[in-house]
């Protein structure tokens, strides 16, 4: 048992929600610092665990042999003291049993399983739940926009299959990810030229629908981004219309996903959910104009990207830099985690348009070569 005093953290802090607990815990196993977070999502309602957060607590408490305490549907107050990551490769697999999101399950295992000691096959990860959820990454914006940043940036490469689509409220998709691992540490990063909009790709979807919602969504969001004023032309805007097959899905949903690719390869995304009630050419507009507000700021990540990255510049050897938009109280909460946690040092220039995020990272490399050095 790791005897390292545990970090005490207010759950409720900024931004005060799940994304708090995710980086919290991932970091903790990976250093083998112990933490007892309180408040958690107080702010909420209801406040507390729910059920993605509790499985994805028990996922990372599997994945380093931690002792948790509090983990339970509803509690305001747990303690994480892990014990080492696994020294195999194994397989692994997350249920919370609703449609939460299956790409909170990927953010909090990822990092443990990208430093864990397997020098034979990678690990595999069996994720269910949603696939297309409200208030967390869509799939699709986790294969197209999350896990290229990663093989483009840091050399990782993690796969994901979709198995099956899942939607609110029942669930029940399926998610394979294939993880790597690496010795660490990872390279810092920098981004801070941006160059044009060479292409955007996407994915309209209906599942349990009429096709004709997906084809009202694909050509709103077409009309907007040719409207934007930022130069994207019809001729690179490919946006797939889909209906999903019964057998490839559960449960009835919609949405559209984008993601826009510039010349000096950083990749954008926006998306938006179908809604009940809600016109098809609202949805597709909706997605449309959050892909132009992530384009419009100058920066080189999206507002997702841009908290998403932190735990990986903490993690990174030497100095990393990245343009980004206006700084998002998401990314300001999960810079105040990695801080608090590790070693690692933040800076942000901040102006009205946007942000540069500067990172001094502690070097972290997998747990057997820091012993044997």
């Amino acid at each position: 048992m790791t005897s390292a005093q545990p970090v005490e953290l207010d759950g409720s802090t900024l931004e005060g929600g799940g994304q708090l607990l995710r980086i919290a815990v991932g970091l903790s196993a990976l250093i083998s610092r112990p933490v007892s977070i309180h408040n958690i999502r107080a702010s909420r309602t209801p406040p507390g665990l729910r059920y993605q957060h509790a499985a994805g607590l028990r996922l990372v408490a599997e994945l380093c042999a931690a002792h948790l305490d509090g983990c339970e549907t509803g509690s305001t107050t747990i303690d994480f003291v892990p014990q080492s990551l696994p020294v195999t490769s194994r397989a692994y697999t997350a249920d919370p049993g609703t449609a939460g999101s299956i790409g909170l399950l990927l953010q909090v295992s990822l990092p443990c399983l990208l430093f864990s000691p397997s020098p034979g096959s990678p690990s595999t990860l069996l994720l269910r739940g949603g696939t297309n959820a409200t208030h967390a990454p869509q799939i699709d914006y986790t294969q197209h926009v999350f896990l290229p940043f990663l093989r483009r940036h840091l050399g990782l490469d993690p796969t994901l299959e979709i198995v099956k689509r899942g939607y609110y409220p029942k669930g029940g998709g399926e998610v394979r990810v294939s993880i790597p691992a690496i010795p660490g540490p990872l390279p810092p990063v920098t981004l801070t030229e941006r160059g044009k909009v060479k292409t955007v790709r996407g994915r309209s979807y209906v599942a349990g629908l009429p096709k004709s919602l997906a084809d009202s969504m694909c050509a709103a969001a077409t009309e907007v981004l040719v409207e934007s004023g930022l130069g994207i032309q019809a001729a690179h805007i490919k946006i797939d219309s889909v209906r999903e097959k019964p057998a490839d899905a559960v449960g009835s949903g919609s949405g559209i996903v984008l993601w826009a690719e510039t010349e000096d390869g950083c990749i954008f995304g926006g998306s938006a959910l179908g809604r009940k009630g809600v016109d098809p050419v609202h949805v597709g507009r909706e997605a449309g104009r959050e892909l132009v507000s992530n384009l419009a700021h100058g920066g080189c990540v999206d507002e997702y990207m841009q908290d998403q990255m932190i735990i990986f510049l903490a993690l990174a050897k030497g100095h990393s830099t990245v343009k980004t938009g206006p700084l998002t109280l998401h990314t300001r909460t999960a810079i105040w985690v990695a801080e608090q946690v590790t070693e690692a040092k933040f800076r942000v220039q901040a102006s009205e348009s946007g942000a540069v995020i500067e990172c001094d990272g502690i070097g972290y490399v997998r747990p057997d070569l820091a012993m044997a050095a």
